[in-house]
């Protein structure tokens, strides 16, 4: 069956489309909200390292919870609670009472709510399509994420510059639509569990972290994830500093990531072929010197529209990346342990992102942009090199 005929994947598709376009709406007016109040760097890092702090306190045990629950109703529990998080939002700032400190709150409830309900959905998904179709797929949501980051900051900067309240009613809207399509969906978002007396939840905890530990290639592609991502939650600090400091405005810095968003596009397009054509290892090295060679070039990038095509440049890799390890592991792992096993991935992936965003915004803020950009992209380099010389990404094949 094509994938667009396939009713419950298209419901949980759309729905997480609208929840991605809005959430990159405000994740493009955060920074510039946090930098209005403050002024800040440092502070503009340390909100954006809260809202992926909960992964690493959280992650392990929600993905046992994801194995007992049903996930769907865990989705719309979620997808709820954001809503609301982001509806007390707008009555602050409507009261004309918005602080730092109620943003920082904010960003940690939304991250809390983001672990549950990204574990779950990414467990979901071989239940809603089968095997073959899993590239497809993350195919399929990779080019949705690289259209959101195409349309999302320049619409996030525009909403912004129109109004403060704007991007975050956007948002909180996005939510409900998700809860919508969600509670349409007819397929299980989990296979029969065994009936049973239920094991002590550490147990179970450590039944993920066995599995991971005993797959070197997938526990190093975790480690490579975690820093790739460390290296990309510096990115947004630093583009913002960059825009500022060329006298760029708001608008300025939104259309920078859609300029970006464009390689994001091409990117996904690309994912499923590739990954269906070569071989995993070399397609890995290959991505990770690319994101090495392109990073030190914001450091000389004399405006902003260089510095769109630079992160142009960088994005296509990511949504190929992407495609290819998710589909790799994702159909190694079996269903009772996905909860499980992609918490301890994704704590490993995710768990590096809170001190990307803070460590870049505090190397700002203490020696300026240029050095942050280098230190980042000496870390790019390290990565490159260990993952050239690591024998499972180099022997490894398809899945």
């Amino acid at each position: 069956m094509a994938l667009w005929r396939n009713r419950d994947f298209m419901l949980l598709w759309s729905g997480q489309a609208f929840s991605s376009l809005g959430t990159t709406v405000t994740q493009t007016a955060y920074p510039l909200l946090v930098w209005d109040l403050s002024h800040s760097a440092a502070l503009v890092g340390l909100v954006g390292g809260l809202g992926t702090l909960p992964y690493i306190f959280l992650s392990l045990i929600v993905g046992a919870l994801i194995d007992r629950w049903d996930r769907k109703r865990l989705m719309i529990v979620c997808d709820t609670g954001r809503a609301i998080n982001l509806a007390s939002v707008l009555v602050v700032m409507w009261l004309g009472r918005l602080t730092v400190a109620q943003i920082c709150a904010n960003t940690l409830i939304e991250g809390t709510f983001y672990v549950f309900f990204n574990l779950a959905e990414v467990s979901c998904l071989p239940q809603v399509v089968s095997k073959e179709q899993i590239p497809l797929a993350t195919s399929q949501n990779e080019a949705t994420t690289g259209t959101t980051v195409l349309v999302g900051p320049a619409l996030g900067g525009a909403l912004y510059t129109l109004s403060q309240f704007v991007p975050f009613l956007a948002d909180a809207i996005s939510y409900v639509i998700s809860v919508i399509t969600l509670s349409f969906i007819r397929v299980p978002f989990q296979g029969k569990r065994q009936e049973g007396q239920q094991r002590k939840l550490l147990a179970e905890i450590h039944e993920g972290l066995a599995w991971l530990w005993h797959q070197p290639l997938i526990r190093y592609i975790a480690f490579l994830t975690g820093g790739c991502n460390f290296i990309g939650a510096g990115l947004l600090p630093v583009l913002l500093v960059l825009v500022k400091q060329q006298h760029g405005s708001s608008l300025a810095y939104g259309t920078i990531l859609t300029i970006g968003g464009v390689g994001a596009i091409i990117g996904s397009l690309l994912g499923a072929p590739i990954q269906k054509r070569y071989r995993f290892g070399p397609v890995i090295i290959c991505l990770i010197w690319f994101e090495a060679l392109c990073f030190p070039l914001y450091a000389i990038a004399p405006n902003p529209l260089l510095l769109g095509v630079i992160s142009a440049c960088l994005f296509v890799a990511g949504p190929i990346y992407n495609v290819v390890q998710f589909s790799y592991r994702i159909s190694l792992i079996p269903d009772e342990l996905q909860g499980r096993v992609n918490s301890v991935f994704r704590l490993l992936a995710f768990g590096f992102q809170p001190f990307g965003f803070a460590l870049t915004g505090l190397l700002i803020q203490w020696f300026q942009v240029v050095p942050a950009i280098l230190f980042l992209s000496a870390c790019a380099l390290l990565l490159a090199i260990l993952t050239s010389v690591n024998k499972h990404v180099i022997h490894a094949g398809r899945a």
